[in-house]
């Protein structure tokens, strides 16, 4: 892991801190009274007590060991006060970390860099920002103690496939602090909380934008399609050596060419496909092409109904696909009726000590005692499974189509009420799948019109934050020490 992966581990640890923080409360029953420093405009009588408290909190910070001793031979300062933010301060360190940290990022993504003073004037104006933010939290009560702040951090390990401690020695080998990557997580997820209760909360919509929204939704669906798809995988082993690749490929190439001198793609699919879906000929059903890894939808956005796509290798296989049919969205919507599945599962993740092949194994060995009536699916879902439907039983409730993975889905289809699935292999990891009951029944109105409420409401909080921003920006006591920092304030208000 890189310095540069920092950004994508602040971002995880905002969306994990909603479920991992979720029944904590982060808001004191008795928030702190707000000082009128943090909250009046900036004028010549109010501005002297923060920045008098700013510059006595920055010479706290530096505690001596921000200038030369007086023994020295100079007495340039070797650190200072690029801004004062109601009463705190941003420093020249400061500004230079996130700098050279922001600049690795960019460089390890091969982003192109903004000039250098461009650069600098929008992280000091998000550091603004995000001070200020900081402070309204403290000031409202918001806090993330320590126990909610290692769950969270557990959480961010564990999305890396990772350990804590190994997630700790790796930063701590390039460079980065444990203890101030913690802190850092501890303030994205207090900002990620503020704006909750101060925007998200607050968002409030309509019938009449939930109608306008489905109007607009049907009137472009008219110009969308979806694709009725049969898949032939040639599934590549785990750790497989070039040799072993070959021959797999040269399978699929056999394959191919029975296709091409009019052999019949269930039949097909139903002799040499690795899938769940081959003894259904390979039929893996309607999907958008954006729901479709983006080399899948490229190869089948070219073909004809009836068509097959030439070999597309993937992380672990070889396909060959066939656009069945193609149909629009509007078509289908106006089909009406849907089948539901009520289903329940058993997930093992394949980790860096959990293979593929170790999970296919121990899911087979549960589903022998499954089959023999040594245990119940549920009482084994509590126990193995790794999905947070773990405490349900493994239960995932009623399911529409298109709402699980390809392969989750295609198994599921197969199976009988009350038949639990060979272990099936997705991106998540290994399942165990059991049926418990279907139904067919017409879209539901309500799920629409709930779904283009969670889309509006969306869009809304995005809007609704950056102008939350903008005030809490426009509220804040901003004084700035430096040429440097004047000149970055006067370009940002042009």
């Amino acid at each position: 892991m890189r310095n540069a992966s920092m950004y994508q581990m602040k971002l995880l640890a905002v969306l994990l801190c909603t479920t991992a923080l979720g029944g904590c409360s982060l808001f004191s029953k008795k928030p702190t009274p707000a000082p009128a420093a943090a909250t009046t405009p900036a004028a010549t009588a109010s501005a002297a007590a923060p920045a008098a408290a700013a510059t006595a909190k920055a010479d706290a910070k530096a505690d001596g060991k921000g200038f030369i001793p007086p023994g020295s031979s100079s007495n340039v300062a070797i650190d200072s006060i690029v801004v004062v933010v109601n009463d705190d301060v941003i420093t020249q360190r400061e500004l230079a970390n996130r700098i050279k940290s922001v600049t690795a990022r960019m460089k390890a993504q091969n982003v192109q860099m903004p000039a250098a003073a461009d650069l600098q004037r929008q992280l000091l104006e998000r550091m603004i920002v995000e001070r200020a933010q900081l402070q309204m939290a403290k000031e409202m009560g918001v806090r993330v103690d320590d126990t909610q702040l290692d769950r969270a951090i557990a959480r961010i390990a564990e999305a890396q496939k990772l350990t804590v401690q190994d997630l700790r020695n790796q930063m701590e080998k390039d460079g980065t602090p444990f203890a101030s990557f913690r802190e850092d997580i501890r303030e994205e997820i207090i900002m990620q909380r503020l704006r909750e209760h101060e925007v998200d909360s607050k968002i409030q919509i309509s019938d009449a934008e939930v109608d306008s929204f489905l109007a607009a939704e049907k009137a472009a669906a008219a110009e969308q399609f979806e694709i009725n798809i049969s898949q032939i995988m040639v599934r590549i082993p785990d750790n497989a050596t070039a040799e072993v690749i070959a021959q797999r490929r040269a399978r699929a190439e056999e394959v191919m060419r029975q296709l091409r001198t009019g052999a019949d793609f269930a039949k097909m699919a139903a002799t040499y496909s690795d899938a769940s879906d081959a003894l259904q000929g390979g039929a893996v059903g309607w999907r958008l092409p954006e729901r479709l890894p983006p080399v899948f939808a490229e190869a089948l956005s070219k073909l004809k109904p009836g068509q097959v796509t030439p070999i597309i290798k993937s992380t672990g296989a070889f396909h060959i696909l066939k656009a069945v049919d193609r149909r629009s969205v509007a078509e289908a919507q106006a089909a009406a009726s849907v089948q539901q599945t009520h289903a329940r599962h058993i997930l093992i993740k394949v980790t860096p000590t959990m293979s593929a092949a170790d999970a296919k194994r121990k899911l087979a060995e549960l589903k022998e005692r499954l089959d023999n009536n040594a245990a119940k699916f549920e009482d084994l879902a509590r126990l193995v499974s790794n999905d947070g439907s773990a405490s349900k039983g493994g239960d995932l409730g009623w399911l529409y189509p298109g709402d699980t993975m390809p392969e989750f889905e295609a198994a599921m289809n197969n199976l009988k009420i009350g038949e639990v699935s060979q272990p099936v292999e997705t991106s998540f990891g290994v399942h165990l799948i059991e049926v418990l009951e279907r139904k067919s029944d017409d879209v539901s109105k309500e799920r629409e019109r709930n779904n283009a409420r969670q889309a509006i409401r969306e869009r809304k909080m995005e809007e609704a934050a950056e102008s939350w921003q903008r005030e809490v920006r426009d509220r804040a006591y901003v004084e700035f020490r430096t040429e440097e920092g004047a000149a970055a304030a006067a370009a940002a208000k042009q």
